[in-house]
């Protein structure tokens, strides 16, 4: 027996776009055939060189990543992300803070140069801390290493640490949580920002259109079961060049977080700054923008155990 097909609606996996920056899983936007592009252009870059297809970090494509975040990130970075990870921060000149899976530092330079923080940025790729060095002053730290292992720091070297647009590139995340709370002193704060895991689900979620209502609508076909899913790093370009995202379920995140305590005491959730251009489904479109989310982000406390212990 066939479906139902539900009158004036429609569905279909769009073509991928552009990720809005690495670790993106598919379109960010709800763009339609029916009108402009967002008002707020992607830029180009030439695709990035051939990479391990095993690996979960960007340092094949380092020279390649950085082009495209540039020194003070995408506009997702600049108009949403990092407002709202220094928002859930607080930070002040007193704090000592690492910034995990820091990239090529742009979290970094800016929680030092308008906030006087005193910076450590560690990432897995030599290369991107590289870069990271090139584009920072000798004031911020930076250095090689697996988020899953910090042990080169003491207990209680930090007061906050961060995790941006990272986490569902790293696996296990109880390793990463446990060494993150050794190095934070009591009372220190995380912060995480990751694609929107209910809704941003790499092949488990789709933007689709109902005609009849004219409404932009998004299709979670799957949640809660974790899983490994290759994302495109350049779509349009070699299809086998590839990294990896971990998909888990919410609960996922604050099980573990409390499993090594790290309380959660704030959860935000973002929706895109874009806005379309005149037509069709502008309106639609702007509207989906607002209503689901696009980022989620959670502040835990280093409550100086673990929850199973309370």
């Amino acid at each position: 027996m066939k479906p139902r097909k539900d009158r004036g609606s429609s569905f279909r996996k769009r073509k991928p776009l552009e990720p809005p920056f690495p670790g993106a899983a598919g379109p960010a936007d709800p763009t339609s055939s029916n009108s402009a592009p967002s008002s707020t252009p992607s830029p180009t870059f030439p695709p990035p060189p051939r990479r391990d297809p095993g690996s979960t970090d960007w340092g094949e494509v380092a020279d390649w990543y950085d082009q495209l975040v540039g020194d003070a990130g995408s506009d997702y970075h600049q108009k949403v992300v990092l407002p709202g990870v220094i928002r859930l921060m607080a930070p002040g000149p007193a704090d000592r803070c690492l910034d995990v899976a820091c990239g090529q530092g742009v979290l970094c330079r800016m929680l030092h140069h308008k906030h006087g923080v005193k910076m450590t940025g560690i990432d897995a790729s030599g290369q991107l801390i590289r870069l990271a060095q090139e584009r920072s002053e000798e004031a911020i730290t930076y250095d090689v290493a697996d988020a899953r292992d910090l042990s080169r720091f003491e207990p209680g070297s930090f007061t906050a640490a961060a995790c941006v647009l990272a986490i569902q590139n790293i696996d296990p995340i109880d390793v990463v949580f446990e060494n993150v709370a050794r190095i934070l002193a009591p009372g220190g704060r995380l912060v995480i920002a990751m694609m929107h895991p209910c809704f941003r689900s790499p092949k488990g979620a789709y933007w689709g259109w109902d005609g009849e209502r004219s409404i932009q609508f998004r299709r979670v076909e799957r949640y809660l079961s974790p899983r490994k899913e290759p994302i495109r790093m350049h779509p349009g370009s070699d299809p086998g060049l590839h990294t990896w995202t971990f998909h888990r379920p919410l609960q996922t995140y604050i099980k573990a977080l409390g499993k090594a305590g790290l309380l959660v005491d704030a959860l935000e959730e973002w929706p895109s700054h874009r806005r379309s251009e005149p037509g069709s489904r502008a309106l639609a479109e702007d509207m989906a923008r607002r209503e689901i989310p696009l980022f989620l982000a959670l502040r835990a406390v280093q409550c100086g155990r673990p929850a199973s212990s309370m």
